[in-house]
This record gives C-alpha cells, structure tokens and sequence, in this order.
C-alpha cells in the first residue's frame, strides 16, 4: 500500500513540476532533467511512469482538460435528452460548452488549463496543438454536432468560422483575462465568472444567431 501511494505521489510531483517549468519555458525548452531536479526525482521515475516527454505532456493535457470534457458532454448529454426530438437549446449547448471551464477558472485546475492553452497559442506549430487535438476530438465532434442541428440554415464552413470565434473568445477571457480589466478601467474582473459566463453566453448567442452571409460571386475583371 505504501509503495502505491509513493508511486502516485511521485507521479504527481513530476506532472506538477511539468507544469510550472512548461509555464515558465515552453514545451520544447524544458528539459526532462529541468523536471526531474524540480520535482526532486532522479530520471528513471520519468522514465518509468511516462516513458517520454511527449507521454508525459499528453498525460498533463488529460490530467487538465479530460474532467472538464467529461463534465461538459454529461451536460450536453442532459441538455439532449431534455429537448429530444427536438435538437437541445443553442443556449445550453453553449452552457454545457463554456461553463465547466470558466468554473475551473479560479481551481489548480483551471490555472493548469492556462498553462496548456497559453502554450497552444505560444507554440503554434508544436506538441501543444496535437495534445489539444487529441483531448477534444470527442467533444469536438459532439459539440459540431449539436450545434448543426440547432442551427440548421449555417453552412459548416459558417457553423466553422463562427464557433472557431466563439472559442477563441474563451481562450482569451481565460489567458489573458487581466486585460479586461485594462479595457473596463477596472470596472470588471477577470475573476467574476458570472460575469463571464453571461456576457460570453450573450456574445456567442448573438454571433451564432445572426442570419447566413449573403455569398456573392466573386468580381469580374474588366479588360481595357
């Protein structure tokens, strides 16, 4: 029983101290023995437990974002059933999509949850953006999903350009929040998550709601 509760500890110490080198350093400039001498451990518990760096990136990104996923398909899946037949409510579609990560907000958690995203967008072309991929690809898939059916007259291409900003204001509220309060001359918090919550909601609704682009076909040239 010891040796369990040691291995798991262990374990933690090395994800943790990943974590606060990754945030410090980026993915690609920590090295596993910066980790090690952070987590006082020696390289074989790496070795052992994760095998290699990108496993032990990967099992940072699950540790963080894999409860919150859960948390938001139980609701999706909540909100579906209520509705059925009908598709669920762009509303709590977006409940279920932006809530349990604007409550992680203020946990470990949630401070994790920036650690992983900052270095999506710090790291364009790195291991952040496969690590993200792989952690969303179910809810992912269920979200576009949902969202099709609740908003049957936008294309996918349409549907794609809307919910690609509706996302990346949650990245940046989460990120860089603090430049809220810049913006707002300190009349609102990064930290007020009901604030948050029903501003984005509102922000979002009226993005995805509003009617499909005209398409035009493209100018002609006109040949002197």
């Amino acid at each position: 029983m010891n040796t369990i509760l040691q291995a798991s500890d262990t374990k933690l110490r090395i994800l943790n101290a990943a974590e606060k080198l990754f945030a410090q350093h980026g993915l690609a400039a920590t090295s596993l023995r910066a980790i090690t001498a952070e987590a006082g451990v020696n390289l074989a518990s790496v070795n052992y437990h994760f095998r290699s760096k990108e496993e032990l990136i990967r099992a940072m990104y699950r540790r963080r974002l894999a409860p919150i996923n859960q948390r938001r398909l139980e609701m999706l899946d909540q909100a579906e059933r209520e509705a059925a037949p009908k598709p669920a409510p762009l509303e709590k579609i977006l409940d279920a999509l932006l809530d349990p990560l604007l409550e992680a907000k203020g946990s470990d958690a949630g401070a994790g949850v920036q650690v992983l995203l900052g270095r999506v967008y710090a790291e364009p072309g790195g291991i952040a953006v496969q690590m993200l991929k792989e952690q969303m690809a179910e809810a992912g898939q269920r979200f576009a999903a949902a969202l099709h059916r609740a908003l049957p007259k936008l294309s996918r291409a349409e549907l794609a350009w809307r919910m690609h900003f509706v996302i990346g204001a949650l990245a940046h509220t989460l990120v860089a929040g603090k430049l809220l309060e810049y913006i707002s001359g300190g009349e609102c918090s990064a930290d007020d998550t009901e604030g948050a919550h029903r501003n984005m909601i509102a922000f979002a609704l009226a993005g995805l709601n509003a009617p499909p682009l005209k398409t035009t076909a493209p100018a002609r040239r006109v040949k002197s």
